[in-house]
């Protein structure tokens, strides 16, 4: 028998009472489903807030056994996201992540087997978003040293959810519109943008919700949001869903069948 002394006994109610709350912060108010091609499927997800305000948010969803991600870079400025997913015959994608003044990207940039912009190690950017030919991850800094074959890899944070649980301490204050990329253990992905939330929201709502069944969240990191938000996804029949970005970005993320 395993001793459980009385602080940490207090300690678990506490931390399943914390998760129960979290969880009824956030109810699904709605959740329309269309196909895509390649087995991709878009989610329209209103959630409503304990507070009563309603958020949007929308995601691509895809297998990470058929497809992929790739980094796609737009150097100029000059192609929008829909633009460039059209060209590319993305299946569906999001803005990438933070670029600095002079448009070069901040952090490590693989680009179709490439690496463009070498990896920092910086505050805000913790994680990295990778795929190769086996699967897509989202990884820690520490942890990128692990993997080899990287056919893509887009640096960029903070880190939303990790271990299926909200991350502590995030900002509170700044609502934005937010980009972010997510993993699951059931060999699935997803890319979603989501209307005004501060980063805290984000992550609670992400760890609490589910967007489809047997879909739970292990990972997910934020990528460049703001103004710089953007969402495209390729319908079943040939037309697309799109939330365009209000400046221009520096790269895209897009999904690829493999």
């Amino acid at each position: 028998m395993c001793f459980i002394s009385p602080m940490r006994f207090r300690f678990a109610l506490l931390f399943l009472a914390g998760a129960a709350a979290a969880q009824a912060d956030w109810t699904i108010v709605s959740n329309v489903s269309e196909p895509g091609r390649s087995g991709t499927v878009h989610r329209h997800v209103v959630v409503e807030k304990a507070t009563g305000d309603r958020i949007t948010v929308d995601a691509a969803i895809f297998s990470t056994k058929s497809c992929t991600l790739r980094v796609l870079q737009n150097t100029a400025g000059s192609n929008t996201l829909a633009e460039t997913m059209r060209r590319e015959a993305s299946l569906a994608g999001v803005n990438g992540g933070y670029f600095d003044e002079k448009f070069a990207p901040i952090g490590l940039r693989i680009v179709n087997g490439q690496t463009i912009a070498p990896l920092q190690r910086a505050r805000l950017i913790t994680g990295i978003l990778v795929a190769s030919s086996r699967d897509v991850q989202i990884l820690r800094v520490r942890e990128l040293s692990r993997r080899s074959g990287l056919t893509a890899a887009i640096q960029s944070g903070p880190f939303l959810v990790d271990r299926a649980q909200n991350i502590a301490g995030l900002d509170s204050s700044n609502l934005a519109r937010r980009t972010f990329a997510a993993t699951t253990s059931s060999n699935r992905a997803l890319l979603g943008v989501c209307s005004d939330v501060s980063l805290a929201e984000l992550s609670n709502m992400l760890a609490a919700i589910s967007f489809a069944e047997d879909l739970k969240i292990q990972r997910a990191l934020n990528l460049d949001g703001g103004s710089s938000s953007a969402f495209w996804f390729a319908r079943e029949n040939g037309s697309a869903f799109s939330i365009p970005e209000w400046k221009p970005v520096r790269d895209f993320v897009g999904i690829v069948p493999k």
